[in-house]
Order: structure tokens, then sequence, then C-alpha cells
């Protein structure tokens, strides 16, 4: 059984406020927990799918929810369930002759054949889409819950009640469902994620940090997080009520939260450092699209979010390359430094990192950025912008109001038949199908890259 829940932040579940959440704490009683790190980058799509495939984004040719399709200016894909080729768990479930149960685990719309039943995820367009397997379980979801919802409509708003019942609501009728499904449906594997905590760190952090330069003392949602905390946990527990004396239990999340300090606007620096021209000049805030961009002129070019993804224009790879091909590297390079120094808005440095692809991935798949950006130790996020009165550093973040960044470490909880009271014992993300494989007596196929834990967790 593994409860996936989207940025579930290992600081707060595991240490901080383990006393609150009675449910989880009696899995870390009974079982081993402890941080687990991400992929870079650690962003919900690709990370589920790296998880449950024990692949690295590399492999998956997928670097976050929009990708190059091709070397063109305009060749993008949102990563779908089609994108993700290599087999993941309940895949590798059917083909051993078990059944599964997934409930909207990212990067499942739309969804596959499995032996099994599987609801799409949050990318599902609406209620209207083709979002199960099989069909005919659309409409059992009805009578169960009513409207199911993939996600909350709009969780970068300023509206915050409008923000927590649209989290609540979500939250409780895909638990309903999970619970009916469990009671309903045979399954040797269930794997469920909940995105609730992803939005209320996005929507609430402030509120929450007193180290958030933001932060108000005192205001009216200081215990929202935890409030919704202490109600998953609650929820999880009705869970765990359809967990046998032969079920093994995992709690995940893909990655953690931090707060947001601010944002640092690639392609505005790109601008001022002439590296990247556009057709026309801003009128104010406004995007590439907006003003164009001259490509003949244009050495390189970002995209906004929580990483940076950087790609340079190159002769004979692009369509209107400046970059000479022998000259890559050079530049490369001497763009990674100038992209490390940029400063905070008071002009003091910041522990940035830049990645080439080839460092953290074997063989990178599709068309990966040619630098990787995390800014600040992901204190500080990218945002796409050009022009306006703003410097290079923002506060403002460019797709609404936004409290909090991703963090490098997710969580594991795992406790059952055969796991051992250990304590905390750190892992990484990849490691988890390789661990659930060798619980389930499955053999483990070639590509993987984590290891099983199963020794580790000393599993009989």
């Amino acid at each position: 059984m593994l409860i996936g829940l989207d940025c579930a932040e290992p600081s707060l579940v595991l240490e901080r406020w383990r006393d609150e959440l009675p449910t989880i704490a009696g899995l870390m009683q009974r079982g081993t927990y402890g941080r687990l790190t991400s992929v870079i980058p650690p962003i919900t799509v690709p990370a589920w799918s790296c998880m449950m495939s024990s692949r690295t984004p590399g492999d998956l040719g997928v670097y976050g929810f929009r990708n190059r399709a091709d070397h063109t200016y305009d060749g993008e894909f949102i990563a779908m369930s089609d994108a993700i080729r290599a087999p993941r768990l309940w895949d590798l479930v059917t083909r051993a002759g078990g059944s599964s149960i997934v409930l909207s685990v990212p990067g499942t719309y739309p969804p596959r054949p499995l032996n099994g039943v599987m609801v799409g995820c949050f990318l599902t367009p609406s209620i209207e889409s083709p979002y199960t397997y099989p069909a005919a379980l659309r409409d059992e979801i009805a009578g169960v819950v009513g409207e199911y919802l993939f996600d909350t409509k709009d969780f970068r708003t300023e509206d915050k009640d409008y923000l927590l019942h649209q989290v609540y609501e979500m939250t409780d009728r895909r638990f309903a469902l999970a619970r009916h499904l469990l009671e309903t449906k045979p399954w040797t594997l269930f794997a469920m994620v909940e995105m609730g905590p992803d939005r209320m760190h996005h929507g609430f952090w402030k509120h929450m940090d007193t180290g958030h330069r933001k932060h108000e003392p005192g205001n009216p949602y200081e215990s929202a997080i935890l409030d919704y905390y202490r109600h998953v946990d609650g929820l999880i527990a009705g869970l765990l009520e359809h967990a046998d004396d032969e079920t093994v239990v995992f709690v995940l999340s893909d990655h953690g939260a931090k707060r947001l300090d601010g944002g640092i606007r690639v392609n505005e620096w790109l601008r001022r450092e002439g590296l990247l021209a556009t057709l026309s000049e801003p009128d104010g805030v406004s995007s590439l699209r907006d003003v164009g961009v001259d490509w003949a002129r244009t050495t390189a070019w970002g995209e906004g979010g929580y990483y940076a993804r950087v790609f340079l224009n190159v002769q004979g790879r692009e369509p209107e390359g400046l970059v000479a091909p022998e000259e890559y590297e050079a530049v490369r390079d001497d763009l990674a430094r100038r992209l490390a120094a940029i400063p905070d808005d008071a002009g003091d440095p910041i522990p940035t990192a830049v990645y080439k692809p080839e460092e953290l991935y074997d063989d990178p798949q599709g068309v990966p950025p040619d630098l990787i950006v995390v800014f600040g130790d992901l204190l500080w996020r990218s945002v796409g912008t050009i022009g306006g009165d703003e410097g290079i550093q923002t506060l403002e973040n460019d797709t609404g109001p936004d409290d909090a960044n991703h963090a490098q470490d997710g969580l594991y909880v795992v406790a059952g038949p055969g796991v051992e009271a250990r304590g905390r014992s750190d892992a990484h993300l990849l490691d988890v199908a390789p661990t659930v494989l060798e619980l389930l007596g499955i053999e483990e196929p070639p590509g993987m890259r984590g290891r099983s834990l199963a020794s580790q967790l000393a599993v009989r």
C-alpha cells in the first residue's frame, strides 16, 4: 500500500509535528522512516514517475511539465502518461499476474490498460475526459463521490478561504474513493497520490513560517497547514483499516517544501547581458511570446519554474542557431559561471547550483536543457518574464501568489510484516520501486537505477 502525499515536508511530518500526527507516528514507531532524496529536478512531474519506475528524468526524457519535443523554438509537449515509456510498478505487477489500484498518481492521464483499475491524475483536463480504466469505472466514481476533483481549480490565489475549501473537498473525495476501491476491488498493489499538501504549502507557507519575509504574526492562517496535516493523518487511518497483517504500508512524498524568498528573472538577466534579443521592446512586464525573440541575435533563453531550464541557440541544431558548435562548451561553461553568480535582491550571494544534464544523467533522452539551474538552494525560483520596472530579482511570482518552493528531500515511512522498527534511515526516491518489487517477489527489470531497501528494512 503506497500512500503518496505530494510535497509532504519531512521536517514537518517526521520531526516538528510528529506528535500531532498519530497515524503516521504510529507507522514510524513500528517501522523505518527518513528523508527520501528526490531526483533533480524535484518536481511532481517527473518525480512520481521516476519513483514508480526507478528511472531518472534523463532516462525518461522528461524534465518537467513542459518539455521540448525537438530543437525547433515552438515544439513542446506536456508530459502526459504517453511520455512515460518505462514500465512503472503497476505495469510490472500486471505482468506478474497481480492486480493494482492506481489512484491519481501523477503521470497517469490518460490512463492505460492494466490488470486492475486506474484513475487519472491532476493533469486530467476535465471531468468530461476519459479519466478511468476501465471506462465504466467513471460512472461508479460519480455514484461514490459525485464530481471527482483532480486538483484545486486555482491554488495561486489571494482568496485563502476559497483555497482551503477546494483543498479539503478534493482531499476528502479522493480518500473516500480510495476507501471504496480498497473495499470493492482486488489488489496486490495500491498506489495513490494526494495533491493537497503541495497546494497547501504554496498557498499558506508564509502564514506558518516565521522565517518567511512575508510572514505576519497573528494572521488567521498560522495553523492552516498543520490543521490540514492532522486531517490527512486521520484519513490515512481510514485506509489502514484495509491493510491486513500481510500488507506493507508506505507513506511517501516526491519532494519537500521550503519558504520562497523570491524569483530570479532569468530571461531579463539574459537580455541585460546581451545574450537574448527580442523583436520588440517589452511594454511593462512581458513574456517572450508577447515580444517575440530575435533568434538570429540570441545566444540563450530560459524557462521559468521551480528551477531554470536554459537552452543555447546552437548552429546546426536550432533553426537560427548562433553559437558555433566548436564554441558550445566554452559558451556553456561561461554561462554556467555567470548564472551561478547572480545575487539576491540585497546583492548577497546565494548558493545556486548549475548542472549540465550529462552530469546528472548517464544518457539523457529527449531534448534536455543545456543547463539546469537551481537558484539559491531552491529558496529562489526561476521567473521567465522580461521588462517592467523590476530588476533581475523579484519578490512576486509570474504565475500568481506563491509562498513556497520545492525542497530536494521528500519523505518515506514504511511499516508492516517483516519491517523492523529501525528508526530513521534516509534513502533515495529511486529506491522505492526496487524495494516494492522485492517485497512482492517480482523480478526487477533491467535499467532500474535504485536499489532495494528490503535488507535495510530487515524484511524477512
